[in-house]
């Protein structure tokens, strides 16, 4: 066969992964995050995740698997009952509060900067679109002339 391809070059063609990179400068659909903003509170099973992998360090000090302890620490949390979980769910509850009140006194803050960003996107969009217009009418479709 001349010039033909053989099935390995055609398995390789298939399992390659074409990687574009990134362009600088390009603005993503995301609005940036406010470092200012507070985090959201931990369940009770991160609470209880958070006293659990110390114990297990000190019990286990050469095990350096991530998923090893969130494996046991799952299946301990599923096999304790609702007495057992009731501290940690108190603690995720006053945790919830606290962020609530902070989430209340940031959100104070933050009026004078949303008002200029309550224009929406497609309200921006459409007065860069009349800008930039030039009276042309696009179709966009399959058309056979």
């Amino acid at each position: 066969m001349k010039g033909g391809k053989s099935k390995s070059d055609t398995r390789n063609a298939k399992l390659s992964v074409n990687k574009k990179p990134a362009k600088a400068g390009r603005k993503s659909g995301k609005a940036a995050k406010d470092p200012n903003k507070p985090k959201r509170p931990a369940s009770a099973f991160f609470v209880f995740m958070e006293e659990f992998r110390e114990q297990y360090k000190k019990d286990h000090p050469k095990n350096k698997s991530v998923a090893a302890v969130g494996k046991a620490g799952g299946e301990k949390w599923k096999s304790m009952s609702e007495a057992d979980k009731a501290p940690y769910v108190a603690k995720a509850e006053k945790r919830k509060v606290e962020y609530e009140k902070d989430m209340k006194n940031y959100n104070r803050r933050q009026p004078e900067e949303e008002e200029e960003s309550e224009k929406s996107m497609s309200e921006v969009n459409d007065e860069d679109d009349d800008e930039e217009g030039s009276g042309e009418v696009f179709f966009w479709g399959c058309f056979d002339f």
